[in-house]
């Protein structure tokens, strides 16, 4: 093994921004994990709730495009969720579409994770200051879009047909 990875050429992969991102979204969730101990949810459940407490009742496909989860694991996180009594998930509706939104025991646990949440907030705001934040929400929600767009790989320029340019 040691033979093989010598050869290969790792220059450059510490400026890999998938790395970055994952490595400082792992460490600002567990602050925020942190602060919901005790309310039963985490705060990857959290943004959910969220996310279909502000648009409910929020069609699936609509909250994961909100929220940049694929289907596959949204689809398994709103599962969890139901399972938990937090939301409902209807039957299918028109255009086949499937909608969700919060229980009341859902709405109680968001009741009760908002002060962790708020504190958290502060204290995150606080350390990188306000001004700095609001410009980097700004950056990182440009960055989603980009990143969302670059997903589709470019069209190749059509070859003109041989004597037609």
């Amino acid at each position: 093994m040691a033979s093989s990875l010598a050869q290969l050429d790792l220059h450059g992969t510490g400026y890999c921004a998938s790395l970055n991102f994952r490595r400082t979204a792992r460490a600002v969730t567990r602050l925020y994990d942190l602060a919901f101990q005790g309310t039963g949810i985490r705060s990857t459940q959290f943004t959910i709730l969220i996310g279909v407490a502000k648009v409910q009742p929020v069609a699936i496909n609509a909250l994961g495009d909100i929220l940049l989860i694929d289907s596959t694991t949204l689809t398994r996180s709103l599962a969890k969720l139901q399972k938990q009594g937090l939301l409902t998930v209807s039957k299918r509706a028109a255009r086949r579409q499937r909608f969700v939104s919060l229980t009341e025991a859902g709405v109680k646990v968001l009741e009760d994770s908002l002060p962790g949440w708020r504190a958290a907030q502060e204290r995150f705001v606080k350390a990188v200051g306000a001004d700095f934040w609001l410009g980097f929400r700004s950056e990182l929600e440009r960055l989603a879009h980009v990143a969302v767009d670059l997903e589709t790989p470019p069209t190749e320029p059509r070859q003109s047909a041989p004597g037609t340019a």
